[in-house]
């Protein structure tokens, strides 16, 4: 019964720790686990061999930047999911990764009237935040005084 359980467990760990491992150690046809960032905020993603073309999917999902020749910088801009593909100098593939971007959660609460939304940030007091999916409604004040207030700011700087 012993040596069963055994077994057991070690045939599960090498179903579904095997693939990541694998990926993680570079080796080709190996499923990587997406990539996770943040819409409006970034991620720092490094590669294993210095990086010659990097291509996104959807660059209205996430955007690169690139740092240096091994170092990414992913920065969330819509929800959704896309893939990221790096490749070396000599076109030979360095990554070929998911990426999905996910809302922030954090310090956020999130108001339902019926089929409109409105989402405020709250550290610790609660402040309408620019946020996709929300009530135009609410988007657009939102959106409307930050840029007022970023335009006061630009005017008193000058």
């Amino acid at each position: 019964m012993y040596k069963f359980l055994l077994t057991l467990i070690a045939s599960f760990m090498m179903t579904t720790l095997a693939p990541q491992v694998a990926a993680a150690a570079g080796v080709p046809g190996a499923k990587a686990e997406p990539v996770v960032v943040t819409v409006d905020q970034a991620k720092l993603f490094r590669v294993s061999r210095p990086a010659a073309t990097i291509i996104i999917g959807n660059p209205a999902i996430v955007d690169a930047t690139v740092e240096d020749d091994q170092t990414l910088i992913l920065t969330g801009r819509s929800f959704g999911v896309t893939n990221l593909i790096v490749l070396d100098e000599n076109g030979d593939s360095v990554v070929d990764q998911s990426v999905v971007v996910k809302g922030h959660e954090t310090n956020t609460v999130r108001i339902y009237r019926r089929e409109s939304r409105e989402t405020l940030a709250c550290a610790p007091v609660c402040e309408p935040t620019l946020t996709i999916g929300d009530d135009s409604a609410a988007f657009e004040f939102a959106s409307s005084q930050i840029q007022a207030r970023n335009q006061l700011s630009d005017q008193s700087s000058d």
